[in-house]
């Protein structure tokens, strides 16, 4: 297989300068790093003015999808092809060096630089069946539909995972070759993000009907 295949070739707005060593072009690591993201930020501007807003992102392949109300600010500006950063970070730990400058965190992230474009029919339902399973592995199929109205209130966005980069950290700290010899710890604090156990609201309990086994599997995601 040809390598490049794999890659996605770095541009000037891609191209990660400041600590290259720790970039990442391969399909398999930014794709993993997005499918394993709940959140994202997207950044874009109107009226001049810049804004970064958090919301679900789920991929299709080679594309990343996210939505909202039709609405939205966000949304609208964005169909109508606004340039937009996506960005995703996944915090895995703190680096505890033994100096400030030196201390760091342990991370993955990825950032796409596109124009989205809405999304519509079949196409759309599916994006949103990737955004719900995104979320909650195994919901689509014990969740009610979308009804016609609230897909026309709904709006997704599509952009293309062409102009892409990953950028992670792992580790342990890297101090000054004399700052291991002062007396102060060093080492990692990792960090993970934990489901906790299904919490049945008032109507579930009524109708005794208990958490699906999918979200117990969640609570060990």
């Amino acid at each position: 297989m040809n390598d490049t295949v794999d890659l996605y070739a770095p541009t000037e707005r891609s191209r990660v300068r400041r600590g290259p060593k720790r970039a990442a072009y391969d399909r398999a690591t930014v794709h993993a790093i997005i499918d394993d993201a709940l959140v994202s930020h997207v950044g874009f501007v109107v009226d001049g003015a810049p804004r970064v807003l958090p919301t679900a992102v789920a991929r299709i392949g080679e594309y990343v999808y996210v939505h909202g109300s039709s609405h939205s600010t966000m949304l609208r500006a964005l169909e109508n092809g606004a340039p937009a950063c996506v960005t995703i970070t996944h915090l895995d730990g703190l680096v505890v060096a033994r100096s400030a400058f030196h201390s760091s965190m342990n991370y993955r992230s990825v950032v796409i630089h596109a124009r989205g474009r809405a999304v519509y029919g079949v196409h759309k339902r599916r994006a949103l069946d990737a955004l719900v399973e995104s979320l909650i592995r195994g919901r689509t199929g014990d969740v009610r539909p979308p009804s016609a109205e609230e897909l026309a209130i709904t709006s997704v966005i599509e952009f293309p995972l062409e102009e892409v980069s990953a950028k992670t950290r792992s580790g342990p700290p890297v101090d000054s070759k004399a700052d291991y010899l002062l007396p102060f710890w060093g080492g990692v604090v990792p960090l993970r993000m934990v489901a906790g156990a299904p919490e049945s609201d008032d109507a579930a309990v009524r109708a005794r009907i208990s958490p699906p086994q999918y979200l117990e599997c969640e609570t060990r995601r």
